[in-house]
């Protein structure tokens, strides 16, 4: 088992008469028959399909209660794209990102933090996680928070390790799961980034985006994908890195980090097409660094 302390760079509370049935229409996963601590997580889209933000969107405690958290979506940007479209709603949002903090338990945690949950005097949300290599929960709690962490969650933490961010990046880059907007932003479909399957519902009924995502479903394939790529050098620092076959530029690498052999794993953007069969391409610039494909094109 392992643990990582995080900030979020979201995180909302959201409530409401109205804000199941608001928050349905807006986010890409169904959120219907979310029990009390039940997460999912999903996209905000644009209404051209493209993807603004992530996160994960939890049913509190209180009466129409949900708080909508993410690891790197802007609080901001999630904001602005769900007020453009609150009229007479009656929804309340609050944006409380400053004033709560995360730990991340990897591992096989689920019955041993089952029942911990949240009480009156600290509020604390717990919901299943999605770091990459196996199980994990999130412990959200108030930066504030002056009570002693449950007992068993302390005797839990005090027998793992400790993962720096760097950790969690390469966790997360080998389970080839996307940072957003880092690896898949706002010019990109979630198709191209392999979101298909776990945060878009192709049931659910109408939300922002939908019927793009409905035009996908149907084409049922994409130009670009989101891949994992290797280099055996250092890893780039200035990115994106643009990725070249030849003298073709065929995409561009969005998030790297070192892997413990001195080499490097990515997430690069390609081109399916103007990649054609290629099975390795080159780091444009002066170092020329080969670059591995991990997935197939």
């Amino acid at each position: 088992m392992a643990f990582h302390r995080w900030k979020p760079t979201a995180w909302l509370r959201i409530y409401g008469e109205d804000a199941a049935a608001f928050l349905q229409g807006q986010f890409t996963n169904d959120l219907r028959g979310l029990a009390v601590g039940d997460g999912r997580y999903g996209l905000w889209l644009s209404v051209k399909g493209k993807v603004l933000a992530d996160s994960f969107v939890i049913r509190g405690a209180g009466k129409g209660e949900f708080w909508v958290g993410s690891y790197f979506s802007p609080a901001a940007v999630i904001r602005e794209r769900l007020e453009g479209y609150i009229i007479a709603d009656d929804v309340t949002m609050v944006d409380e990102t400053e004033a709560w903090t995360g730990m991340s338990l990897l591992g096989e945690v689920g019955e041993q933090i089952a029942g911990l949950g949240a009480d009156n005097e600290s509020p604390r949300v717990f919901f299943r996680g999605r770091r990459g290599g196996g199980e994990g929960f999130e412990v959200m709690s108030r930066v504030d928070d002056g009570a002693v962490l449950p007992a068993r969650l302390a005797q839990l933490t005090s027998m793992a390790d400790e993962l720096t961010a760097e950790e969690m990046a390469r966790r997360r880059i080998a389970a080839g799961i996307p940072a957003v907007p880092v690896d898949v932003g706002p010019g990109d479909l979630p198709n191209e980034a392999g979101l298909e399957a776990e945060a878009i519902s192709y049931t659910k009924g109408c939300y922002l985006g939908q019927e793009v995502m409905a035009r996908l479903k149907s084409m049922g394939q994409v130009r670009r994908r989101l891949l994992r790529v290797r280099g055996a050098g250092a890893a780039p620092t200035e990115l994106p890195a643009a990725l070249v076959a030849g003298e073709r530029r065929v995409g561009e690498v969005r998030s790297a980090v070192a892997e413990g052999n001195g080499g490097w794993i990515g997430l690069a953007m390609i081109s399916l097409i103007a990649a054609g069969g290629a099975t390795e391409l080159t780091l444009a610039g002066p170092s020329e660094q080969k670059v591995g494909l991990v997935d197939p094109l």
